[in-house]
């Protein structure tokens, strides 16, 4: 049973408020074809399908709605009293962003909350009973729609379920069952992708028919990432031989394989428009950077000398800058050659801007190209931001200009900014506990 814990935060938007049914389906292991959906109630499949298609009319010409306002002062809050969730010492068991960076999702061991980046603030939350833990929270933009995934010691939900959440209903709409676990969702409008172990599943949103399958590398990770673009979906995922990632092209069914690393891949991200793939393997040292339609490597930059874990890797909305995070406890941000697409990295060399800092950091000892190890010649980072050494940190660009929004496993928030020109440190602008939202504003 959900109950919504003492926090005075407003419920979550609706794109389409249409009567709802709920729709179950099944997928058995081979995966060759989706079983018939279980009939909950008496309406027809049809019904349900027309049903799940309402909830997801969104007009992709039209942007998504502005962040949640402020609740009311004035509304009366719950009874903190009552609320049994608010007494239960929180776990946090996963944090994401949404699809365009505006807000983050994190799972916790009682359910799940939703945040609000710039300017910070939680925006709801969602306490589950007699357990209830999160451990996988996808949103869907910030519509009301969300794909959970149970977690830890005591789940809401089998770890081997996806259910599709409607908020605004408190409920279930829809479910995908597997034999094996699920390690990660991605949702687009048109889509939901969940990854397994060894296997990737593509389905239609609008009434949860399987699409199309696809066989990867051991994949405990569920490293997968899917473009935003409306009408050119394209899937990144892992090959089927370490250091491979596979590219899909839906709109043009062309599948391309890259070769991306001698080590096992660990991490990797997608412009949203599709066009750049960056990937780093367990090595840690080097991100690359890919034309996803040719496989072209564009660009190769360097986090450092010894290993590391990567943790993320972001691009900017416009492509310009990437942003790396490691369990070296820093983040870099990294300057990206203009022309990024399907010229390749000689073109991209020849076009690059010679006074920005990321050439100039590599250019100083360009003579000696060739006599010492290549170590000498790498393109660095241009800032960095420094955090504790070990924690878990994923990071995305902030809506403000030259903003790097960094999120940790210890319920850490931090905003910051850097000089695009000087490059250095960054300058931390903010600073939050987001399991603690009782904390002082944090602001500098």
């Amino acid at each position: 049973m959900a109950t919504v814990s003492s926090s005075s935060s407003p419920s979550w938007p609706n794109p389409n408020d249409h009567s709802s049914t709920p729709t179950s389906a099944d997928v058995s292991d081979d995966l060759s074809s989706l079983l018939s959906p279980v009939t909950i109630t008496t309406t027809t499949t049809q019904t349900r399908h027309d049903t799940v298609k309402n909830w997801l009319q969104f007009d992709p010409t039209v942007p998504d709605p502005d962040p949640v306002p402020d609740p009311d002062p004035n509304t009366k809050k719950p009874d903190s009293s009552q609320q049994d969730s608010s007494q239960v010492p929180i776990t946090l068991l996963h944090v994401s962003f949404n699809q365009d960076y505006g807000c983050f999702a994190c799972g916790i061991n009682h359910g799940f909350r939703i945040y609000n980046c710039d300017p910070f603030r939680e925006i709801f939350r969602r306490d589950f009973e007699n357990g209830g833990g999160i451990g996988t929270v996808e949103m869907l933009f910030r519509c009301n729609i969300l794909a959970l995934v149970g977690g830890g010691p005591e789940p809401q939900y089998p770890p081997n379920k996806v259910m599709i959440w409607d908020d605004h209903k408190s409920r279930c709409i829809g479910e995908l069952s597997f034999r094996s676990e699920v390690r990660a969702v991605k949702l687009r409008r048109d889509r939901i992708v969940v990854v397994l172990e060894q296997k990737v599943l593509v389905y239609n949103f609008a009434d949860l028919k399987l699409l199309s399958q696809i066989e990867t590398f051991a994949n405990p990770k569920g490293l997968c990432e899917v473009s935003q673009g409306t009408g050119n979906f394209v899937l990144v995922c892992l090959g089927l031989q370490k250091g491979q990632v596979r590219i899909e092209h839906y709109a043009s069914k062309k599948t391309k394989f890259v070769l991306a690393h001698d080590s096992r891949i660990v991490c990797f991200a997608l412009a949203q428009d599709g066009h750049v793939v960056a990937t780093a393997s367990s090595k840690g040292t080097l991100v690359r950077i890919f034309d996803t339609h040719d496989g072209t490597l564009l660009q190769e930059v360097r986090r450092g000398a010894d290993r590391a874990e990567i943790y993320s890797l972001a691009f900017s909305s416009n492509i310009q800058w990437l942003a790396v995070s490691s369990d070296k406890g820093t983040v870099h941000v990294f300057n990206l050659k203009p022309g990024h697409g399907s010229q390749g990295i000689d073109k991209a060399t020849e076009s690059s801007n010679h006074n920005s800092p990321a050439h100039t950091s590599s250019s100083s000892l360009s003579f000696i190209k060739g006599v010492l190890p290549k170590y000498f010649s790498s393109e660095w980072s241009v800032a960095q931001f420094r955090l504790v050494e070990g924690s878990q940190y994923i990071v995305a660009f902030g809506h403000q200009k030259n903003t790097v929004v960094i999120l940790g496993m210890d319920g850490s928030f931090y905003r910051c900014q850097f000089d695009p020109v000087t490059g250095g440190e960054m300058t931390q602008l903010e600073y939050r506990n987001f399991l603690k939202p009782e904390d002082p504003t944090g602001i500098l």
